[in-house]
C-alpha cells in the first residue's frame, strides 16, 4: 500500500518500512535490524507472495546484503522483531507484521516555510491513520508540510497545520478553474471489494424484492426497553430486532441461510445462523460476522454487533471475525433512501437491506394516522431461491417486526 523508505535510506531497528494490506486489514512491517535500504521488492499497489522478498537491507559489518523477507501478516498482535544474537550469524529473522496501537512519535516541527509544501503533481506521503484524520478534518494533505523522511507527513505535522502554524498557499480572490486530475490506484481492500462485487454480479442471478413495514410498535417497544434497561446492557437499535426476526424466519425457510457452491453445484444449508453486518469503515466496506445468532438473545446480539462494528472501523477485526457469514444485513442508516438493490455477499443466497424510517400518514381502521414506516429491500440468488419463497420469507420477517413482542417469545 505504501513505502515509508526508499533505496539509500538508513533505517533503525523497528522502524516502519511499509504498509501491507491483506484481504481485510492493513499492517505495518518493521525493520528487523538497522541498515541501509539497497533494494525494494515491489511497487505501491503490487501483489507480493507471502514469503517473497519485501526489501534488502545492507547491514553494517555483515559483509553482504541481508534479505528481510515479508512475513505472514498478523493483523491484531504486535511482537518485537527478534534481535540477532551477537554470537550467531548476523542474518536477522523475518519481521512479524503488526498494526501499531499508536503512531510513532514524530520529530519536532521546524518553523513554517513560505511557498507550496511540494512540487506540483507530487503526491503527499502519509500513513493511513494520518490520511484518515486529514479526511475527517477536511484537510487536503497536499497543503501540509511533512517533516519526515522524503517529506512524509506525520500526526504532528497535521496537528501543526490544524493549529494554523503551518504555511499554506493564499487562495486567489474570486473563483478559479481547477484542471487537476488525481489518479487513484485501486489497491488493497478497495481492489478486493471491487473484485468481489463484480464477481457476485457476474455469477449470481440477482433479483430484489421490496416490502413496506410498519415499525411504529417496534420503535415504541425499543424505547421502553432502553428506558428500563439494567446498567451495563447495550442500547437497543433496530438491528438486533431484525437479527432475531431473521433467526426465526430462516427456521421456516432454511434455503435462505445457505451458501451456494456453483462450481460443485451444491447448496450448503447451515443450521447455525451467522449474520454478516455490512459495515462502512474508513478503509471501505467490511462484513463482520455475528456467529450463532440463534443462540443469542436481543441484548447479546446488540452487544456483539456493536463490538464487531467498532473493531472493523478501528482496523482491529480478525480474519475469523470477517468471514463465515451465512446471510447478511446491509443498511445505510439515515441515508438509506426509499429503495435499494443490495449486491449479494456471494456465496450467500440472501441479503436483507434496511431503508430509512419515515413518519407518513397511513389509512388504518377507517382513518388517516401517522405511522413510522420503513422499507426492506432484499436481494436473492434466483438460481437457488424462487421468487415466491423469497416473498414469503420477507413477509415472515415483516410479521415479526410489526408485532415485535413475538420476537421476545422463546420458541
Amino acid at each position: 500500500m505504501e513505502w515509508h523508505v526508499k533505496v539509500g535510506d538508513h533505517v533503525q531497528e523497528d522502524q516502519v518500512l511499509a504498509d501491507v494490506m491483506t484481504d481485510k486489514a492493513t499492517v505495518e512491517i518493521p525493520a528487523p535490524v538497522a541498515g541501509t535500504v539497497v533494494a525494494l521488492g515491489g511497487e505501491v499497489g503490487g501483489m507480493l507472495a507471502v514469503g517473497g522478498e519485501l526489501l534488502r537491507l545492507e547491514v553494517s559489518g555483515a559483509g553482504d546484503a541481508t534479505e528481510a523477507p515479508a512475513a505472514k501478516p498478523v493483523p491484531r498482535l504486535r511482537e518485537a522483531a527478534p534481535k540477532p544474537d551477537s554470537a550467531a550469524s548476523p542474518r536477522p529473522s523475518a519481521p512479524v507484521a503488526a498494526i501499531e496501537a499508536a503512531p510513532p512519535p514524530a520529530p519536532s516541527r521546524p518553523a513554517a516555510r513560505p511557498g507550496p509544501p511540494r512540487p506540483p503533481g507530487e503526491k503527499p506521503i502519509a500513513s493511513p491513520a494520518v490520511r484518515r484524520r486529514a479526511r475527517d478534518a477536511g484537510v487536503d494533505l497536499r497543503l501540509v508540510y511533512g517533516t519526515g523522511p522524503a517529506g512524509r507527513i506525520s500526526h504532528a505535522d497535521l496537528d501543526a497545520f490544524l493549529r494554523g502554524t503551518a504555511a499554506a498557499p493564499v487562495a486567489a480572490a474570486g473563483r478559479v478553474a481547477i484542471s487537476t486530475v488525481e489518479e487513484v490506484k485501486v489497491t488493497g481492500l478497495r481492489r478486493r471489494i471491487a473484485q468481489k462485487m463484480a464477481e457476485s454480479k457476474r455469477r449470481a442471478a440477482h433479483f430484489s424484492y421490496v416490502e413496506e413495514i410498519d415499525v411504529t410498535a417496534l420503535e415504541e417497544l425499543r424505547a421502553a426497553l432502553n428506558a428500563g434497561a439494567a446498567e451495563g446492557r447495550p442500547r437497543l437499535t433496530l438491528l438486533p430486532f431484525l437479527m432475531q426476526a431473521i433467526v426465526r424466519a430462516v427456521a421456516d425457510f432454511p434455503q435462505m441461510n445457505a451458501l451456494y457452491d456453483d462450481e460443485a453445484e451444491i447448496i450448503h444449508r447451515h443450521g447455525g445462523v451467522h449474520i454478516g453486518i455490512a459495515t462502512q469503515t474508513p478503509s471501505g466496506l467490511m462484513v463482520p460476522v455475528v456467529r450463532h445468532a440463534e443462540a443469542r438473545d436481543l441484548w447479546d446480539c446488540a452487544a456483539e454487533a456493536q463490538r464487531l462494528a467498532e473493531a472493523a472501523r478501528g482496523g482491529r477485526a480478525t480474519r475469523e471475525e470477517l468471514t463465515g457469514s451465512t446471510i447478511t444485513i446491509t443498511s445505510l442508516g439515515a441515508l438509506g433512501g426509499i429503495v435499494s438493490t443490495p449486491v449479494l455477499n456471494r456465496p450467500e443466497v440472501a441479503i436483507v437491506g434496511v431503508n430509512r424510517q419515515v413518519v407518513r400518514p397511513v389509512w388504518q381502521a377507517g382513518q388517516v394516522v401517522p405511522r413510522t414506516m420503513m422499507n426492506l429491500s432484499s436481494s436473492f440468488d434466483h438460481r437457488v431461491v424462487d421468487g415466491y419463497d423469497a416473498a414469503r420469507f420477507i413477509q415472515r420477517i415483516k410479521a415479526l417486526i410489526e408485532t415485535p413482542a413475538t420476537i421476545l417469545i422463546e420458541a
